[in-house]
């Protein structure tokens, strides 16, 4: 492991996203009250906790944090309290990303963070080779209509993701075709 949390392969390459957001991030955001890069990290086992309560708190979707499929990054305050996420799970091709877990504190909204953590994510995946995102909402279509996103089959969704842990859950519990898919070309 080397000192910025990425992997490097024999050759001295990374291999593995950064544990923190981006320069190019960072500077994206600059004036919008949103942290430094220190504070945007990835998830590790240590974090699944904290991480869980948080997005039970924000109603989102909480199985599968722990599965090794599923890349996450949380964003804390000063206090260590999470105040933010994202992440996504990649098709077995790589092609597809499911974007899960995109949330903001309430007490944090509206300045820019979402659509931040959004991007973030988008980044990251397309940095692994997916050509194309795709996401479940019910509650939250204009947002991510203004980020791109259109409105797709759930079907199509299914078919594209079908090893990933949260289209497999949904699946088992009968909840896939009660969602709203949406999709969107990366980057």
């Amino acid at each position: 492991m080397s000192e910025g949390g990425t992997t490097e392969s024999e050759r001295g390459e990374p291999t593995s996203s950064p544990p923190c957001v981006s320069t190019r991030f960072a500077r994206s955001t600059t004036g919008s009250g949103l942290p430094p890069c220190e504070e945007l990290r990835r998830v590790e086992a240590g974090d699944v906790a904290d991480l869980r309560a948080f997005l039970g708190d924000v109603d989102l979707t909480l199985s599968g944090l722990d599965a090794a499929s599923v890349r996450l990054w949380m964003e804390v305050d000063d206090d260590g309290l999470v105040v933010g996420s994202t992440g996504y799970e990649l098709s077995d091709d790589g092609a597809h990303a499911l974007i899960r877990s995109v949330a903001v504190h309430p007490s944090a909204r509206s300045a820019g963070r979402g659509s931040a953590l959004a991007r973030f994510a988008f980044d990251r995946a397309t940095e692994e080779g997916a050509t194309t995102a795709w996401l479940f909402s019910q509650r939250s279509g204009p947002f991510w209509q203004g980020l791109g996103f259109e409105p797709a089959s759930i079907d199509d969704l299914a078919s594209a993701l079908a090893s990933t842990h949260q289209v497999r859950l949904f699946a088992e519990t009968g909840q896939l075709h009660r969602e709203v898919a949406w999709t969107r070309p990366l980057p």
